[in-house]
């Protein structure tokens, strides 16, 4: 039985139809998916008397379904698994009843062992009582053991005898508490049941903290729906922290109280501050890793290595290799295409194009949206997600269509917005704001020829004007006419490029 990754387990009866062939292929299906075979009775019969009707051609299975995923919803998670499994090796299986095993694990107290003697160099008699207490709380007469349960059964544990005699027992040992469970003064529920509804508590702290940053920053028409957001978010951690514990429900909600404190304190800074601790856009941003980065995580972990060769890997170096290759130079041919020119006009150092590949690809992060999404789908067991080994064939398609897309559009608005912003400097005669390694600068420009032997194209030359200059690529070099607001390129060898000060004149140098 191969080893599979499981967060669930979910008792199944399977019915069987078809006879001994069909059976003998049901249980290869079981053995195949890791899942196993508890028990198998003729349909009708034994516990089933009654329950089903009786078929000498049906077998009823009792299987463990493991699966990866939340407790809620594995039943349905579950029941779907099994009935592709079964329906892909074309056998006529019925799902009768699924049922979760929980078996959550109970959140007992540790101990330390302690010898209660003086170690070797030292007379008690001669030591002080408080010291002796520091230095057992310190753990400098720890024994190296440690022990779970109740107190009475910690010392139990600590005078028995040693397995095997590997160690001998110090003659007077005692035990000293690790955490506080074991006064009693609140009733812990299980380990994953706590780790749940800790996260609500949290998760409903950062959601008010979230909303009071909206609403200190907020336009003033939608900040009281932000302050009522807040408050019932507020409300919301405090009311599940008062079911923290199972027993405890002051503690519980003082606990949330002290949460949600500290978390809008974070969030709308000191009270003298000026300014907001958080803002706006560091809340979406951060939210948009954390649920992107999550999402991916629960969609990556429930891959087999089929899924990985099959998918992931082509996909992820097809991307990473060819948008990496032509990602250098994407973004700065559609600036150039943005003020009328080719891509061979622009002579952009390698490391600039290293670094505009990767402005590049982090307008993919956007796009993850959308297997993000389909990771907490799977982990919820939702039906249109897919529950076998396959991958969705058409949400595969549509990831690269949106990737494409998203990316295509991203990078088309950067090199617009980079386009406008040059040219209404060069309109104003300012400072043009560089963009991935192109740095146009003012240039006067001097004839070093005759004016009508200039060989190059655009509007006509006017030595009095200053030029945006663009450098020279390929023995050519291109400049900006604001006048004409078309580019002029001319023969390098032919004319030279003396800086300028924006919007100052040239003098009318010739």
């Amino acid at each position: 039985m191969r080893r599979v990754l499981y967060d669930q387990r979910v008792l199944t009866l399977v019915e069987v139809r078809g006879g001994e062939r069909d059976w003998a292929g049901a249980e290869q299906v079981f053995e195949r998916h890791g899942w196993p075979v508890i028990g198998h009775e003729p349909c009708g019969e034994g516990r089933l008397s009654g329950v089903l009707e009786p078929d000498p051609a049906s077998r009823v299975y009792e299987i463990e379904v493991r699966l990866p995923g939340s407790l809620r919803g594995c039943d349905r998670g579950a029941a779907r698994r099994a009935a592709k499994a079964l329906r892909a090796a074309r056998l006529e299986a019925y799902v009768r009843r699924t049922e979760p095993l929980v078996r959550d694990r109970e959140m007992l107290s540790e101990w330390q062992v302690y010898n209660l003697g003086a170690p070797q160099g030292e007379r008690l008699v001669r030591a002080r009582r408080l010291v002796r207490r520091g230095a057992t709380a310190l753990g400098h007469h720890d024994t190296g053991t440690r022990l779970t349960g109740t107190q009475g059964e910690a010392l139990r544990l600590a005078h028995m005898a040693s397995p095997a005699g590997t160690t001998n027992a110090p003659p007077a040992v005692w035990v000293r508490p690790l955490d506080g469970r074991w006064r009693g003064t609140v009733r812990y529920w299980p380990e994953e049941e706590s780790a749940r509804r800790l996260a609500r508590v949290v998760g409903w702290s950062l959601a008010a903290a979230a909303a009071a940053v909206f609403a200190a920053g907020g336009p003033g028409g939608v900040r009281p729906l932000w302050v009522v957001a807040a408050a019932a978010a507020g409300a919301m951690a405090v009311h599940a922290g008062t079911r923290l514990f199972r027993e405890g429900r002051a503690a519980g909600a003082a606990l949330a109280v002290v949460a949600l404190g500290l978390l809008l304190t974070l969030g709308l800074g000191p009270l003298h501050a000026a300014g907001p601790g958080w803002t706006e856009q560091q809340v979406l941003v951060s939210a948009g890793i954390v649920a992107v980065t999550a999402g991916l995580w629960l969609l990556v972990r429930q891959w087999s290595w089929g899924e990985w060769a099959v998918w992931v890997v082509p996909l992820v170096l097809s991307l990473a290799g060819s948008t990496f290759l032509a990602a250098g130079s994407v973004l700065h041919a559609l600036y150039a295409d943005g003020l009328s020119l080719a891509p061979d006009d622009l002579d952009v150092p390698p490391v600039w194009q290293v670094v505009s590949a990767a402005k590049l690809l982090t307008f993919l992060s956007l796009t993850l949206v959308l297997p993000a999404w389909w990771g907490f789908a799977r982990h919820r067991h939702h039906g249109y997600a897919g529950t076998g080994e396959g991958f969705n064939v058409a949400v595969y398609v549509l990831l690269l269509i949106a990737i494409l897309t998203g990316v295509f559009g991203l990078a088309l608005h950067s090199a617009r917005q980079a386009v406008d912003r040059t040219v209404a400097a060069a309109t104003r005669g300012e400072d043009a704001p560089p963009y991935f390694g192109v740095e146009p600068a003012w240039v006067c420009v001097e004839p070093a020829v005759p004016a009508a032997l200039l060989s190059g194209e655009g509007p006509r030359l006017d030595p009095a004007r200053p030029y945006l200059s663009f450098g020279v690529a390929q023995g050519t070099a291109v400049l900006w006419d604001r006048a004409a607001r078309e580019p002029l390129k001319l023969a390098a060898a032919q004319v030279r490029l003396l800086p300028a000060e924006p919007g100052a004149g040239c003098g009318g140098a010739g």
